[in-house]
């Protein structure tokens, strides 16, 4: 059995990075399912269990602001993190203070949005439950209690940390009358090849299959698929199968 949530999530802007258009990020027209499977793990997430989202729906006109913004020249190499990781004196700061290690960079994303979100969790059998109880009410309390306190673990954010969440509902259904007018004008969008969400290799499992002191692998591919928004609903279940990497 499948326990299911409806959530509005609300932001001032929020970034979902075409892979193609990185550098100088442009948004997607809508969130991507990986996005939003993120944004819900920054509430509630353990090893056994998985969100899966069913239906996206936007509510409020798509708008684009092009702003810019200071970033980080280089990011910090992986060798140089698993170095801190044996030994935690080794720095590996960047230093934002220094000129020569920040410059502007322009981005093109989304302004003032509203989506609802209907999704899932199933189990993943990746690491064991107590065996008296039910993993499945159980989970299904926490991320119902958490959501009704807006209660989280680092703060839920829309693509990118800069851009967090404002509010987030939980709600019965959602109100289709609520959504705009532009929206339901603009009919059926094919919205294109669309990332849906990286997949790992290790596909969340320790490849030293040790859930205490857990080595997980970084290497990963990213699955696409093509939906189509109708008068502002993403039917993403309908989709699913459809994926290709």
């Amino acid at each position: 059995m499948a326990y299911g949530f409806t959530i509005l999530v609300e932001g001032d802007y929020a970034c979902f990075t075409r892979p193609e258009l990185k550098v100088e990020r442009v948004s997607y027209d809508v969130p991507t399912p990986g996005a939003l499977e993120g944004m819900l793990k920054s509430i509630y997430w353990k090893p056994s269990m998985k969100y899966v989202i069913d239906r996206i729906v936007v509510m409020k006109p798509i708008k684009f602001v092009n702003i810019r913004r200071n970033e980080v020249k280089r990011k910090i190499p992986f060798s140089k993190v698993k170095k801190q990781m044996k030994d935690s004196k080794y720095d590996i700061s960047i230093y934002t203070s220094d000129d020569e290690q920040i410059h502007q960079r322009a981005a093109m994303v989304l302004k003032d949005v509203k989506y609802g979100i209907s999704f899932h969790f199933e189990l993943t059998n990746k690491k064991n439950e107590r065996e008296n109880v039910n993993p499945e009410e159980k989970h299904f309390s926490i991320i119902k209690r958490r959501l009704e306190k807006g209660q989280h673990f680092r703060t839920p954010c829309l693509g990118c940390s800069e851009f967090p969440v404002r509010k987030i509902e939980l709600v019965e259904q959602i109100d289709e009358s609520e959504i705009s007018e532009d929206i339901i004008e603009m009919g059926d969008v094919d919205l294109g090849f669309m990332s849906y969400r990286v997949n790992f290799e290790d596909e969340g499992n320790p490849i030293n299959k040790d859930w205490d002191n857990p080595i997980f692998s970084d290497k990963a591919t990213t699955l696409y698929y093509r939906p189509h928004m109708i008068n502002g609903i993403i039917d993403v279940g309908k989709y699913r199968e459809g994926m290709v990497c």
